[in-house]
């Protein structure tokens, strides 16, 4: 048997080096970037981050982009740049705030109420989407089409300004309408259900119109990423696990990518059964369509004034509507915590935004045992504790034949340094003689090693 010491350190350092490479990702310095003015607090959208529209196959069709529509007086199609004066509709849950702006129909805002920024103030709540200051995070959706049709920068109306969901409640539909002045009608509706962060959003069009109707529907969320120094001069949080955006879709799986990566090598991808997120720390939100239609998802990354802004973006196929038909366009919106038990039963592989990279294999059995333990004891300190000593536990034969092995290499320790001073420098015949003795004692030098490698 030759001499195993090699491979043992070519595996150990390996091993060391995958982990190097995992906590640069997590804890590695991040990139910095230049300077900019801060983002205003009153962006106004325009047509660089509205999607062109799409076909069947996910190839750009023959109809135009759709640009910012004018203001012909009081129609739906009013666009913010005319505006003066917000219009939000302001929604509560038990779980969530949340504001919708009747611009587009686009939540501006939404706080999760169960979740304080920091445990010794907790009246104040994490804010996941924002739309002002330099972390500004928004979900937009809207319709594209040759024709009249509601995006992202048209203005809807409502019947209230203030909606609650009531105790015992199932749901709380929360409904927008857009008429244009030829008879296309759509009513954008949000579900939301108690306890849930999950929302249903449904675009539902009514063609009152003489003629065919062809359009499609988009989903985007958009955010920009200040540097590694926020405003207040304090080290952005974010940088200490993955944060960018992430893909599923069945064949691919879960695909992540950094929003450095956006403008260089931006994402495209035609699917069913995908969906988009944006990932930060503890928190994330997703956008994911229903059905089995195939769509096509695309990142892109928009420079100007103010810190850089990153879409991740679903583009449906198109469908024509004859008139006095209908159709409807649905998805959920999901804007709240990494609920490894809640999350996986919204949509497939939504579970992969908790992401423990090369060692999935491992972390998510142990997670799922610490959760099981939690389950019994209720505190999270025992929990790990308990955890521990099962780890032990199930390695004690492993840590009982690394212990024997070591007690035999320390009884030959005296016969080793006999055979260094024999041979000397030549290691050739001493590695030899070392060999044959480990196996007429019956003696593996790994013995000691190999547990540790196994556990670590």
């Amino acid at each position: 048997m030759g001499n195993l010491r090699p491979v043992l350190i070519m595996g150990l350092v390996f091993l060391a080096y995958m982990m190097w490479v995992e906590w640069q990702k997590d804890y590695g310095p991040a990139p910095q970037q230049a300077p900019v003015p801060a983002v205003s607090d009153s962006p106004q959208p325009g047509a660089a981050d509205i999607p062109v529209l799409t076909g069947q196959e996910g190839s750009v069709a023959d109809l135009p982009q759709v640009e910012t529509p004018p203001l012909p007086g009081q129609s739906g199609t009013d666009s913010a740049g005319d505006r003066t004066e917000r219009q939000l509709v302001n929604v509560r849950t038990d779980v969530l705030d949340v504001k919708i702006d009747l611009v587009g129909g686009t939540v501006v805002s939404a706080v999760l109420r169960d979740y304080p920024v920091v445990l010794d103030q907790p009246e104040v709540k994490v804010e996941l989407l924002q739309e002002s200051g330099n972390h500004k995070f928004i979900a937009q959706s809207g319709l594209l089409s040759g024709l009249e049709a509601p995006n992202h920068t048209s203005l809807y109306s409502a019947e209230r300004k203030e909606y609650s969901l009531g105790e015992g409640a199932g749901e709380l539909r929360v409904p927008l309408s857009w008429v244009s002045e030829d008879g296309l009608r759509v009513t954008k509706t949000f579900v939301f259900r108690p306890g849930r962060y999950d929302i249903g959003v449904l675009h539902e069009v009514e063609n009152r119109s003489a003629g065919n109707w062809t359009g499609s529907g988009y989903l985007q969320l958009q955010r920009t990423v200040p540097g590694d120094e926020d405003s207040g001069g304090f080290t952005n949080p974010e940088r200490y696990s993955f944060f960018g955006i992430g893909f599923y879709n069945p064949e691919d799986k879960f695909e992540k990518l950094d929003f450095d990566d956006v403008a260089s090598d931006p994402y495209q991808k035609t699917t069913t059964q995908g969906w988009l997120a944006m990932i930060q720390h503890y928190f994330f939100a997703a956008w994911i369509p229903t059905g089995e239609e195939q769509s096509t998802f695309t990142t892109q990354a928009i420079s100007g004034d103010g810190w850089p802004r990153y879409i991740a973006r679903n583009v449906s196929p198109t469908r024509t509507v004859a008139p006095g038909q209908g159709t409807a366009f649905e998805s959920t919106l999901y804007l709240g915590p990494k609920l490894q038990d809640v999350i996986p039963d919204i949509a497939p592989g939504l579970e992969y935004t908790v992401n423990y990279g090369i060692f999935t294999v491992f972390s998510k059995p142990l997670y799922w045992l610490l959760s099981k333990i939690h389950d019994v004891v209720g505190n999270w300190g025992w929990a790990i504790v308990i955890l521990t000593i099962l780890i032990k536990a199930a390695f004690f034969k492993l840590t009982e034949a690394q212990y024997r092995s070591t007690a035999r290499m320390r009884k030959l320790q005296p016969r080793i340094e006999q055979l260094k001073e024999r041979y000397g420098d030549d290691r050739q015949r001493m590695s030899q003689a070392m060999m044959e003795m480990y196996k007429k004692e019956k003696v593996n030098p790994l013995g000691g090693c190999l547990p540790i490698l196994v556990q670590i």
